[in-house]
C-alpha cells in the first residue's frame, strides 16, 4: 500500500480576476473528484488574495496520473491572463501524530 501525498497549490489571481480564477477552479474541481485516488481536493481564501488549494491523494502513482490529466490540462489553459505566476505547488509528506483522524489530512 502507497502512502498518501499532501499537495497545496496557491493560485495568484491578477488584479481583478479573483472571481474569474475562482470559476476557473469550479469545473476543474467538479472533475477532479471523479479521479481515482482524490480524497481531498478543496480551495480556501486565503487573506492575501491568493486560493490555496488543498489536496490528499491515495498514491503519488495517482497523483502523478492527476498531473497529466484532461481536467489539469483544461484548468491550466483557462487560467491563462487571469493569474500573475505559475501555480505553486508543493508535495507534502504526512507525518501523522496524536488521534488518527485528527494528526494528519
Amino acid at each position: 500500500m502507497s502512502n498518501p501525498v499532501v499537495v497545496t497549490a496557491v493560485f495568484y489571481p491578477a488584479p481583478g480576476q479573483y472571481d474569474a480564477v475562482y470559476e476557473a477552479l469550479v469545473p476543474a474541481i467538479e472533475a477532479v473528484h471523479e479521479e481515482p485516488g482524490c480524497e481531498l481536493y478543496a480551495i480556501h481564501k486565503h487573506p492575501d488574495g491568493t486560493i490555496v488549494m488543498i489536496e490528499k491523494w491515495e498514491s503519488a502513482e495517482l497523483l502523478d496520473t492527476h498531473g497529466e490529466g484532461e481536467a489539469v490540462a483544461k484548468l491550466n489553459a483557462s487560467l491563462e491572463g487571469k493569474v500573475t505566476r505559475p501555480t505553486e505547488v508543493t508535495r507534502l509528506e504526512p507525518l501523522p501524530v496524536g488521534e488518527s483522524g485528527k494528526g494528519a489530512l
